[in-house]
C-alpha cells in the first residue's frame, strides 16, 4: 500500500478515535447533569437543610455562568488549553462534590457548591468549543456528537431514579460524584487538536466580537428561545403532579421529550436548509408548543407536544452550533462559546425569577410568556439571517469545511 493510499485512511482512523472519545466524554457530562437536576434537592432535603436555604443554594449554577465562566473560558483561548482546561475542571469538579458529600452545615453547603460550580459550569461551552474545533478538523457533524449527553442525560436521572427506591436519600450524593469522577478519567482520553493559527485571541479580537451585529443575534437568539423552556423546567412536573399525573407518567412525559432530542441530533446531518432558517423554525415549533401547553391539554396531547422537545430545545442547539462554526474565528471559539453560555444564563436567571412571581398568579398562563420569549427570539434570527454564511446545517457542522483547530 503506497504512502498516499495510508494517509486518508489514517485520518479516518483520527476521526473516528476523536469521535468516540468525545461522545463518551459528552455522555458522562451530561450524564452528570442526569443524577443531579432531579435529585441533587432531594438530597439537600435529606440531610436536614431547609427550603430557604435551598432555594439560595441553587440559585447558585446561574450565576456563575455569567460571572466565573467567561474568564475561564478566555483563560484557556489565551493559553490554547482547551483540552486541558477540560481536564482541570473536571478533576476540580469532581473533587468539589466530593467535599460537598461531607458537609451538612447549610452555609458550608453553599460555600463549597458555590466554587464546585465556578469549576463545573465551564465544562460544557469548554467541551464544545473543543467539539467545534474538532469538527473543523476532521469535517464532523456535530449532533450525532451531542446525541449521546441526552442519551446518558436520560439513563443517569433513569437509573438514579430507580436506585431512590433502594438508596438513602442522604447517599444521593456519591452517586452525583461517583459520576463527576468517572467524567474526569473519560476527559484524559480526549486526544489533543492542533493549535488554533493565530496562538492567541487579542483584546480587541473579543471586542470586536461583541460589537458584530451577527454574532450579538446569535447569542440574544439563542438565549430568548432555550431560556423560554424555563417554567416547562421548573414548573411542568408540579403541574402535572397537581393534575394527578403518577410520578410514572410524570418520568414517561420527560422521556419522550429527551427522545425526541436524540433522535433530532441523530438526524441533524442530513438537514440542507441554512443554520439561521434551522434557529428559526426551533423559535416557531416552541411558540406552538407553549401556546398549547398553555391550555393545560389532556394527557394524549400533552404525549405529542413533548415531542416537539427535539425541534425547540435540540433544533435550536443545531442551529446556533452550525452559525457559530462559520462566524466565529477559530481562534474566538472558545471565547465566543463563553459569550453564549454567559448571555444564556444571564436570561435563564432573570427569566426563572419571572416564571416564579406570574406562576403563582396565573398558573399555566406563564407559559404565554415563554411563547412571547421564543417569538422574539426568533425575529431577531430572521432580521439578522442576511449576515450569515448561507451554509446548510450539514456543511456548517462539518462536511468540507476543514479550518485549522
Amino acid at each position: 500500500m503506497s504512502i498516499e493510499s495510508q494517509i486518508p485512511i489514517a485520518a479516518e482512523q483520527a476521526s473516528r478515535r476523536f469521535a468516540g472519545r468525545l461522545a463518551a466524554f459528552y455522555a458522562t457530562l451530561f450524564g452528570t447533569t442526569g443524577v443531579h437536576l432531579p435529585f441533587f434537592t432531594v438530597w439537600l432535603k435529606a440531610i436536614g437543610i431547609d427550603a430557604a436555604w435551598i432555594g439560595t443554594i441553587t440559585a447558585v449554577p446561574p450565576v456563575t455562568r455569567f460571572t466565573v465562566l467567561p474568564l475561564i473560558m478566555a483563560a484557556a483561548e489565551r493559553r490554547q488549553m482547551l483540552r486541558g482546561a477540560i481536564m482541570l475542571t473536571g478533576f476540580a469538579t469532581a473533587f468539589g462534590f466530593l467535599v460537598i458529600g461531607t458537609q451538612r452545615l447549610p452555609l458550608l453547603v453553599l460555600l463549597a457548591y458555590a466554587l464546585t460550580c465556578s469549576v463545573w459550569t465551564p465544562m460544557v461551552p469548554l467541551t464544545d468549543a473543543y467539539a467545534l474545533r474538532g469538527v473543523r478538523r476532521y469535517g464532523l457533524n456535530y449532533g450525532p456528537l451531542r446525541l449521546w449527553g441526552s442519551a446518558a442525560f436520560a439513563v443517569g436521572a433513569l437509573g438514579c431514579g430507580l436506585l431512590l427506591g433502594t438508596l438513602p436519600p442522604a447517599h444521593l450524593i456519591w452517586i452525583i460524584a461517583a459520576v463527576t469522577v468517572l467524567g474526569a478519567l473519560v476527559g484524559l482520553t480526549l486526544r489533543p487538536l492542533d493549535q488554533a493559527v493565530a496562538t492567541s485571541a487579542p483584546p480587541q479580537g473579543a471586542r470586536k466580537l461583541l460589537r458584530d451585529p451577527g454574532f450579538l443575534a446569535i447569542i440574544v437568539s439563542s438565549a430568548l428561545i432555550q431560556s423560554s423552556h424555563s417554567a416547562y423546567y421548573i414548573f411542568a412536573s408540579i403541574a402535572w403532579q397537581q393534575a394527578g399525573l403518577s410520578g410514572l407518567t410524570i418520568g414517561a412525559l420527560w422521556t419522550i421529550g429527551v427522545i425526541a432530542e436524540i433522535v433530532l441530533f441523530a438526524l441533524s446531518p442530513r438537514f440542507t436548509l441554512p443554520s439561521a432558517v434551522l434557529v428559526v423554525i426551533a423559535a416557531a415549533s416552541a411558540v406552538a408548543r407553549w401556546t398549547i401547553t398553555a391550555q393545560d391539554p389532556p394527557l394524549p396531547i400533552l404525549a405529542v407536544v413533548q415531542l416537539a422537545h427535539g425541534l425547540t430545545f435540540g433544533l435550536t442547539q443545531v442551529g446556533i452550533m452550525g452559525l457559530m462554526v462559520h462566524q466565529v474565528p477559530a481562534h474566538m471559539i472558545a471565547r465566543g462559546q463563553g459569550y453564549l453560555t454567559a448571555c444564556g444564563g444571564m436570561f435563564a436567571s432573570t427569566t426563572a425569577i419571572l416564571c416564579g412571581v406570574v406562576y403563582a398568579r396565573y398558573g399555566q398562563g406563564v407559559y404565554h410568556m415563554m411563547a412571547a420569549m421564543a417569538a422574539i427570539g426568533g425575529l431577531v434570527m430572521w432580521l439578522a439571517r442576511h449576515r450569515f454564511t448561507h451554509q446548510p446545517q450539514s456543511a456548517a457542522s462539518g462536511g468540507s469545511t476543514r479550518l485549522p483547530s
